[in-house]
């Protein structure tokens, strides 16, 4: 395990063990790098967390990393760089909780991939609190005192970097965060597994990503401000797989479906109440502007492209080829699913309003 503090940007290897206590004021963005065993933070645990403070210049305040013992199988050594023995003697996060607060509170949390970060995040923290809450039930009677945790993180916003680069239509091959840098030009260690990555330590690791990731936000903020993707911390909760995503897309997903989906939508012709409708990452509009006008319109939200799905809002690329798309368009052109712009969505959307 370890827990480490810097003040000066500078080679991963000189960052460990060095303390400084910095202000959310000075440096207001802190990059966050989570290794977990899985990617469902209600299935899977974290089993490290890096963090990196900067300010608007890119100078960086405070770093902090650490492992955390989980009491089960890590799962593939792959996913993370971690075996179990490297686990060996590491804090349980709720011991750690207070320090990861204390550097996320106010701050602007910046992720890749916010739903699973920020939910290994915040459904650790929970669970480290229900452990505690069990465990001085089990001491009633006893003497001694009781088992404190610290509080649930509550940063200001929670940006997310993917969802920015295809906010910002780039055309991602690569979703991982040193693909995504590279794109914009920032500084990256390859994706690809190799043997000179392999052998660099965990924590080298972790903090190098909080840098790149620290760059790639700025870099996409000096692109267009106006496309980052951000989230204040109220405005997120978990779904059923404990990924935060927007209130939103969560309240959308657990609504009702009282309309019966009268099926697929037919390209030039007009929506019907109860159409199931799912909405792909490659967007002009935020995600949450073209899900909120589709449930107003009285249409069914679904996260997958199933064979029940009416129509996927998707701005295809013109100059994509059907047999080269990928993702949710790949799947819903296979199930013959129709495509419609999210513009054209909207437009859709309102005219069944004023029907109505």
């Amino acid at each position: 395990m370890t827990d480490s503090t810097d003040n000066r940007s500078t080679p991963v290897e000189d960052e460990v063990g060095v303390e400084l206590e910095t202000s959310g004021s000075e440096f207001p963005y802190v990059a966050a790098v989570v290794r977990a065993s899985g990617i469902h933070p209600k299935s899977s645990r974290m089993v490290s967390l890096g963090l990196r403070t900067f300010d608007a210049d890119g100078t960086t305040g405070q770093t902090w990393h650490s492992t955390f013992t989980i009491g089960e199988d890590p799962g593939p050594v792959h996913l993370h760089g971690l075996t179990p023995e490297d686990l060996n003697g590491s804090p349980r996060y709720g011991t750690k909780l207070n320090e990861v607060s204390a550097i996320l509170e106010g701050r602007t949390v910046i992720t890749h991939d916010s739903p699973m970060t920020w939910g290994f995040i915040i459904e650790e923290a929970k669970r480290a609190r229900r452990w505690a809450n069990r465990a001085n039930r089990n001491r009633r009677g006893h003497s001694g005192s009781r088992i404190r945790v610290g509080r649930v993180p509550a940063p200001e916003t929670v940006v997310d970097t993917l969802a920015t680069a295809r906010r910002q239509r780039q055309i991602l091959d690569d979703r991982r965060l040193f693909a995504v840098a590279s794109l914009y030009d920032v500084s990256a260690p390859s994706p690809i597994a190799s043997i000179d990555n392999a052998d660099l330590r965990e924590s080298d690791r972790t903090l190098e990503a909080t840098n790149v990731l620290k760059d790639l936000f700025l870099a996409q903020s000096a692109a267009d401000e106006a496309t980052v993707m951000s989230w204040t911390n109220e405005d997120l909760r978990a779904d059923s797989l404990g990924l935060q995503r927007s209130s939103v897309r969560v309240d959308a997903i657990e609504a009702p479906h009282p309309e019966k989906n009268p099926g697929k939508y037919k390209p030039g012709k007009s929506l019907a109440t109860g159409m199931v409708f799912c909405v792909a990452p490659e967007l002009e509009f935020s995600p949450d502007e073209i899900i909120a006008a589709g449930v107003a319109a009285g249409l069914t939200y679904t996260e997958s492209v199933t064979r029940d799905a009416s129509i996927l809002v998707c701005n295809r690329p013109v100059d994509v080829p059907v047999e080269a798309l990928t993702g949710k368009a790949m799947h819903a052109e296979r199930k013959g699913i129709p495509l419609v712009s999210d513009s054209a969505f909207l437009r859709l959307t309102e005219d069944l309003r004023n029907k109505a």
